[in-house]
């Protein structure tokens, strides 16, 4: 490519980029697509391959007794030198991208070193444990953060909400209330096991610098032990070696960490329908936050569209397939095959597509509104229909055999009639008075007063809630402590 067409490039405009991720939610998360830029950017992909082949240089220099401080700073100033453009304008004379990398890496070394550059090891020696370094650091310094961030929004507005009041639902119907904070508890519990997940999946990438076929073919004619030297490359970068390795790095390695983001994906993409569905009209228990000069609609100036959260799942939907792309990258044949070679670049998209849908998810939790008001509504909507379960076991408790059939045929009539639950079951005095006796000395109140306040009927979903709390919250400091010490 030529300097005029470079530069053309670098000034054409951003909405002429063909992907969505790289201008529409490029510019809905700047900073955030700019943090991985460093990763997972082909600039990214560059810089860490640089990196492996001057792990691998240095390895070399102190083993022929080259590691002398000058040459190993040179090797240090060499890796910061190599720049992507010169990479990319050297492998229009190559036709391969390592070998392209490795004479532009050379132009900046000296004499005495550049031989040894590169030296013993093949293409993909290099660009799968660039990959998995990327990848480990991506996790560790973007994605855990990002996920960890969201998890205290969620502990916060669950705290702040453990004893708000709200109906439980079951197949969309109204079940036994339950509290705000309990709901949203559901998801710091499962978004809580996750993240520890991720984190030892990306601790776990390995790397290889075993050769063309993975058999120390030929570093075996440059070190005595190729097996040794290998842990100790990749041990000055952190990084495990993979168990077995053909020409590539076992693909499992990877593809559990892509299944643990799926995973988390999953989650955040649950919690996103369940807050849409929470803010329908007629249910109204949530809202979004809807800027003084947004716009809901086009032609209806009324709307106030929960459309962040249905954003969030609209990413899941695109992105989540792609694990399928990720099992299919397993199979490679014999030693190696280049049926991952395309598919496996978009793993730098996936990652893109979930840290825009987490970001937005967090921006959704931050600042959720609580519509009280019709929190308590819905509650009520269906009078004290909601506590025909607590009637149920009220009376099976003093011992009435035929307890859950008398309860259906009550809730029966009381929807013919409009009727309250409470003065249908008042209309058994002996029923009645066995329900009273149970409540005094289960929760010591009186059935009038239960069945005039369904919210006491929350079982312990708000002590649950503090649990969850304290349990999740105690995990994030140990994960901060975990990341604190591995960087």
């Amino acid at each position: 490519m030529s300097n005029q067409s470079q530069e053309s490039k670098s000034n054409r405009s951003i909405f002429r980029n063909l992907s969505p991720l790289d201008h529409r939610y490029y510019l809905s998360n700047t900073e955030l697509f700019e943090k991985l830029e460093d990763y997972i950017s082909e600039d990214g992909s560059v810089r860490y391959a640089v990196r492996v082949e001057g792990a691998l240089l240095s390895a070399h220099l102190k083993r022929l007794g080259l590691g002398s401080p000058e040459n190993l700073r040179a090797v240090e100033s060499a890796v910061k030198q190599v720049e992507p453009e010169a990479v990319y304008r050297e492998e229009e004379k190559t036709h391969h991208n390592v070998r392209a990398l490795v004479n532009v890496m050379k132009q900046f070394l000296p004499d005495e070193i550049s031989p040894y550059v590169h030296l013993g090891a093949t293409s993909v020696d290099v660009l799968d444990t660039a990959a998995s370094l990327r990848y480990r650091d991506v996790t560790r310094d973007v994605l855990v953060p990002l996920l960890m961030q969201l998890q205290r929004t969620l502990i916060e507005l669950a705290e702040k909400e453990a004893e708000t009041p709200q109906v439980g639902r079951t197949h969309g119907q109204h079940a036994v209330p339950v509290t705000v904070g309990f709901a949203l508890a559901e998801y710091i519990a499962r978004l809580g096991k996750v993240i520890p997940r991720i984190l030892d999946a990306a601790d776990q990438l390995a790397g290889k610098l075993s050769g063309a076929v993975g058999g120390y073919n030929a570093m075996g004619l440059i070190v005595e032990d190729p097996l040794a030297f290998e842990q100790e490359v990749l041990g000055s970068m952190g990084l495990p070696v993979s168990e077995y390795s053909n020409q590539i790095v076992e693909p499992e390695y990877l593809l559990h960490l892509m299944l643990e983001l799926n995973t988390s994906f999953g989650i955040v993409a649950n919690l996103a329908d369940d807050l849409r569905h929470l803010q329908r009209t007629e249910i109204g228990e949530l809202r979004e936050f809807f800027s003084s000069t947004q716009v809901g609609s086009s032609t209806m100036p009324h709307k106030r569209n929960p459309w962040n959260s249905e954003h969030v799942k609209s990413l899941w939907k695109a992105f989540s397939p792609r694990v399928m792309s990720f099992f299919m990258d397993q199979i490679s044949e014999h030693q190696r095959d280049l049926t991952n070679s395309a598919s496996g670049r978009f793993v730098s998209d996936y990652i893109a597509g979930f840290v825009a849908a987490v970001n937005r998810m967090l921006r959704v939790v931050g600042t959720l509104h609580i519509e009280r008001d019709n929190l308590k509504q819905n509650l009520l909507s269906n009078g004290d229909f909601i506590l025909s379960e607590a009637a149920y076991i009220l009376l099976s408790q003093a011992g009435d055999p035929d307890a859950h059939e008398r309860v259906r045929k009550i809730t029966l009539e009381c929807e013919q009639s409009g009727a309250k639950l409470l003065d249908k079951l008042q209309e058994s005095p002996d029923s009645w008075a066995k329900i009273d006796r149970q409540l005094q000395q289960m929760m010591g109140i009186g059935a009038e007063e239960f069945f005039s306040n369904p919210a006491r009927y929350r079982g312990k979903t708000a002590e649950k809630t503090v649990a969850i709390i304290e349990h999740h919250r105690n995990m994030l400091a140990e994960l901060e402590a975990r990341l604190a010490v591995e960087n």
